[in-house]
């Protein structure tokens, strides 16, 4: 029988978007049928370039179009709540960039609404899915580290993006790149951090250029996580455990490669894996919804709504520590 196909539409031209149609196009049972943008000649352009045959020259068009399947919410962080909800309302399965939303309370009222009218919704945190961080996640769970007991994630560089500075855009670096390593915490340990220890640079726009975050588990677990927006850093994730520890190859956000280490530290067992793959990692997320839609899934197993939350939740608590508010707010 042949492989249903996900009818695609994406909302926004703008560059995540540009990425999520290249990465689209190497996912096997995912079609690009539509886009939409605030005007006709973005959504022109747009679909000239990706050879996208519906362009729509509102939101609203694009969501009530009925040849779309699922719709990837590409626009600034401000906006994912409105035109998520949009979509799901008008009956399409939605796939949201991160952060998912600005903060957890309209994150909530998402999934409410998706809960309400029965629609697939998840956060489009797309490392979840690339091939290096399903073993790490096989390894975790085959207790090839014993335990996991402590967890450090960096991912910091010079940004040159305007957006990223403005709060009235949902700027600053932990809403842009703090989330990965903090979502990539919350998958290794399964579950939240009873406390939470935060500094941060506040810039003169008034939002996060670099931070450091500690967080504590209810076992004692700990993780670190750093980001910036002013600062390269290595991009590392690493896990160590009661037996042993694993170390994702920079970028670990896109990685193609894993080590694990079993064992005491000079002697330790060593198993390095290699996981490259032809697109740039988008189409490993645009299939994940595939598949929950196929199995009339209405969120994924790999990044459940709840979960989604409850990192929104750490995140306002990590900038209630800082004192940071946006003007939506």
């Amino acid at each position: 029988m042949a492989q249903e196909v996900t009818r695609w539409g994406i909302l926004g031209t703008g560059n995540i978007a540009t990425k999520f149609a290249t990465g689209l196009a190497y996912a096997p049972d995912a079609e690009l049928v539509a886009v939409g943008s605030r005007a006709r000649e973005t959504a022109e352009a747009f679909g000239e370039k990706f050879n996208v045959p519906r362009r729509h020259a509102s939101y609203e068009a694009l969501a009530a179009d009925p040849e779309v399947d699922a719709i990837y919410v590409s626009t600034l962080n401000p906006c994912h709540k409105a035109n998520t909800i949009l979509c799901l309302e008008a009956g399409k399965a939605v796939l949201c960039e991160k952060p998912f939303a600005i903060n957890a309370a309209e994150a909530a009222e998402m999934v409410a609404v998706a809960r309400r009218e029965k629609r697939f919704l998840m956060e489009a945190m797309w490392t979840r899915f690339i091939p290096a961080t399903v073993r790490v996640r096989e390894w975790l769970a085959e207790g090839a580290i014993g335990a996991p007991r402590m967890f450090h994630g960096s991912f910091g560089f010079a940004a040159d993006k305007q957006r990223l500075w403005d709060p009235e855009m949902g700027g600053g670096a932990l809403l842009a790149v703090g989330i990965y390593p903090l979502s990539y915490a919350s998958m290794v340990f399964g579950r939240q951090p009873v406390d939470v220890a935060a500094l941060a640079d506040i810039g003169k726009t008034g939002v996060d250029e670099q931070g450091a975050v500690v967080l504590r588990y209810d076992d004692g677990e700990l993780a670190t996580l750093t980001f910036a927006f002013r600062t390269e850093t290595f991009h590392e994730a690493r896990i160590m455990g009661t037996k042993g520890r694993i170390d994702v190859a920079p970028p670990f956000w896109k990685a193609t490669e894993a080590t694990l280490y079993q064992g005491e530290w000079q002697e330790a067992e060593t198993h390095r894996i290699e996981l490259p793959y032809d697109g740039n990692g988008y189409e490993f997320e645009a299939a994940e919804v595939g598949r929950c839609l196929r199995e009339g899934k209405l969120e994924s197993d790999v990044m459940p709504l709840d979960e989604t939350l409850a990192i929104m939740k750490t995140m306002d608590c990590i900038r209630e520590q800082w004192d940071m508010k946006y003007p939506m707010e």
